[in-house]
């Protein structure tokens, strides 16, 4: 019987659905788990007894807060903020802060429940949490941003800690944001505590952790490689996105022979087929980051490239693919597509960016595919070691740092390889993952009884 026949499957979904109603982002990632767990626990009956599933898809809490702040015209404004603290099952909740248009309860739930297998998954002791508001950067000077991030952390502030709860950024929080924040913690509680990672250099920040998201997510598509005997030598890549994770993708797959050759936002993506070299590259951080350009304008710049507007890269041939942008980008049609062109291997650079449907199509096919809940770990496993350098009053360089960050991608890989191995050949690695996340933290469950 399939498992989506199970009547304790479609009961449990069913749950999830009445008790969330209006929350589709929540209710697909739940669902994308559930449906590898329920035949994993079948015959596990203290899994049953303990509603240990049923307990992880209910987050700890969820804060809901109001932010005030006022524009440089003098207007009051006034944003919604969140902290979505799913389980601290096995470590402090960890997760970024989200700021964007789309951010509501539903996608920051969604983000928390995927956060607390990934964190799980990286071996390192943290919980899942997710958190942000609906602010959005785009547009605001400086000294807006940093008044309403300063007005976001004097209330985010009661809620986390070095122990408790430790943020970090992510789609529209990047090292200035963290910055504003974490003095405006200072100012308040007069800590210097570790309860913001992805800070700078100067105040207690890691080495590569820019890099190590879009690093990880490549590393992670070389080890799916490897066991098939194959390297990214030579290989086109198709890749979404052109922020820190989609542009160190790209450098990346450049450093292991590989060619890059799409780079998106969204307004659309531009073609570049001789491939976007390191120069490319580097030039696109800097027009992301300090002009904040579009990428249409690497057009502009680099002849030959192509832009097109108001579509995805994913209709380009390619041998991999690399989605990293944002949710539910890459679309059942799109994985038809890049199937029917010859990839070989997807991995998620962002947090669930295939959609439910998408992500059958690659199974089915059997291709290498690699979800977000690790092939993206590699950020905040960088971020659990920013924590430990924190603590223990300390760095590590960044050759130490690199060797981490590729040794927790690889045993990531491990332990998608113990629960995902489905004969002939074929690795499941979204089963792979979803089992092994959920063991650690369910067995850990287990251990503290009814909580």
């Amino acid at each position: 019987m399939a498992i989506t026949d199970h009547v304790d499957f479609n009961g449990f979904m069913e749950g999830v659905k009445r008790r969330n109603p209006h929350q589709p982002e929540f209710v697909q990632a739940v669902q994308e788990v559930a449906e590898d767990i329920f035949a994993f626990i079948q015959d596990k009956e203290e899994y049953h007894e303990q509603q240990i599933l049923r307990r992880i898809a209910e987050p700890d809490r969820v804060v809901s807060f109001r932010v005030c702040w006022e524009d440089d015209n003098g207007n009051i404004r006034v944003q919604r903020g969140y902290r979505v603290q799913n389980n601290n099952a096995i470590g402090p909740y960890k997760g970024g802060i989200r700021f964007h248009p789309s951010v509501n309860e539903s996608v920051l739930k969604f983000l928390a429940f995927e956060q607390t297998f990934k964190n799980a998954l990286t071996g390192l002791p943290m919980g899942g949490g997710k958190g942000g508001s609906n602010f959005n950067p785009k547009g605001k000077s400086v000294r807006e941003i940093m008044r309403f991030c300063q007005s976001f952390m004097t209330e985010l502030y009661r809620h986390i800690g070095a122990d408790v709860d430790v943020p970090a950024g992510d789609i529209g929080v990047g090292g200035r944001e963290i910055g504003y924040m974490f003095g405006q913690y200072k100012r308040i509680t007069n800590q210097f505590t570790v309860v913001l990672t992805g800070k700078g250099l100067e105040y207690g920040g890691s080495l590569i952790r820019p890099e190590a998201t879009g690093y990880g997510a490549v590393y992670f598509l070389a080890n799916m490689l490897a066991v098939k005997d194959m390297t990214l030598e030579g290989k086109t890549a198709v890749i979404s996105g052109s922020g820190n994770v989609a542009t160190h993708a790209a450098e990346k797959v450049v450093h292991l022979g590989g060619k890059p050759v799409t780079l998106s936002d969204s307004a659309g993506f531009i073609h570049d087929p001789e491939g976007l070299t390191l120069e490319k590259i580097d030039w696109v951080k800097k027009h992301k980051t300090y002009r904040r350009g579009r990428i249409a304008d690497y057009c502009d710049e680099f002849k030959g490239a192509t832009y097109h507007e108001g579509k995805t890269p994913w209709g380009v041939a390619c041998d991999v693919a690399l989605p990293c942008a944002t949710q539910n980008e890459l679309l059942g049609d799109d994985a038809r597509t890049l199937v029917a062109n010859g990839c070989i291997g997807v991995s998620e650079g962002a947090n669930m960016p295939t959609n439910l449907e998408g992500v059958h199509v690659f199974k089915d096919a059997r291709i290498l595919f690699a979800p977000g809940k690790a092939a993206n770990a590699g950020g905040v496993a960088v971020s659990g070691l920013e924590m430990s350098q924190n603590s223990e009053r300390r760095s590590w360089s960044e050759t130490e740092l690199q060797q981490m960050l590729k040794d927790i991608m690889s045993g990531i890989h491990s332990n998608c390889l113990t629960y995902g191995e489905m004969g002939g050949g074929y690795v499941d690695y979204v089963k792979g993952a979803n089992i092994a996340g959920f063991k650690k933290v369910a067995d850990a469950m287990l251990a503290f009884g009814v909580v």
